[in-house]
């Protein structure tokens, strides 16, 4: 374990040990608090006795799925998962989303952009996760209340990951305005690597899946093709 001036403790689940040295390595040269552990079944155990605050999990593991264990920690912990994979397809991703994954980063992966992401779910933490402002949105059968941090489809609530919530909200403040890639990745992720514009493809795919009556026709979130993305208002 490695000490860092922030009491945060992030926990590294890799069985492949260059890979997990690039990770802790990094992590160290920046002074934040980690664990490693090369199993599932460990990385079950260690996330329910040392209740950390993120996870990075690699989801082909020696003893279990990945997705297995993001699924075993959700059904008691929201600690927020960034997923690190060589599995790029779409499908793979958005398994581990619905298994109740945050972010998914895949391999082979920067240094720099590993940290950023470490540095955006830090800034979260440090401001408490949600939206500050008093203020409800109602749009169609869609609530979002900023104040609670929930949304609603019906009356019905949405559970939402927090990078779905961020992108709700960043969608619903901007309702009628077509916000780019560019600027909605670096909105949420704080960078605009082309991998984040990738993943925002997936991420829409499951916000989609949670908050249009028929994902494969969206009214609520247009689609403009390679440009970006507009919340319509109905």
């Amino acid at each position: 374990m490695n000490k860092h001036i922030d009491s945060q403790l992030i926990l590294v689940v890799e069985d492949d040990r260059p890979v997990r040295g690039l990770i802790t390595t990094a992590l160290e040269m920046h002074d934040y608090r980690f664990e490693a552990v090369d199993s599932g079944k460990t990385a079950v155990m260690n996330a329910a006795s040392h209740n950390p605050d993120l996870i990075m999990l690699d989801l082909g593991l020696p003893d279990m799925d990945g997705i297995e264990v993001i699924e075993k920690i959700r059904s008691w912990s929201t600690v927020p998962i960034i997923v690190i994979s060589a599995r790029t397809e779409d499908a793979d991703k958005i398994a581990a989303l619905d298994a109740g994954a945050d972010d998914y980063l895949t391999k082979p992966f920067s240094v720099d952009e590993l940290l950023a992401r470490v540095r955006a779910w830090a800034r979260r933490a440090r401001m408490g996760g949600g939206e500050t402002q008093q203020t409800v949105f109602e749009n169609g059968p869609l609530r979002v209340d900023f104040a609670a941090g929930s949304a609603s489809v019906n009356g019905a609530e949405l559970h939402l990951t927090p990078i779905e919530y961020k992108l709700l909200v960043l969608l619903a403040k901007n309702a009628g305005k077509v916000l780019t890639h560019t600027f909605i990745t670096h909105e949420i992720w704080g960078t605009s690597w082309d991998s984040e514009i990738a993943s925002l493809r997936v991420f829409m795919a499951t916000l989609r899946k949670k908050i249009e009556p028929d994902p494969t026709h969206p009214v609520l979130i247009q689609t403009h093709v390679g440009v970006g993305y507009r919340m319509t208002r109905l």
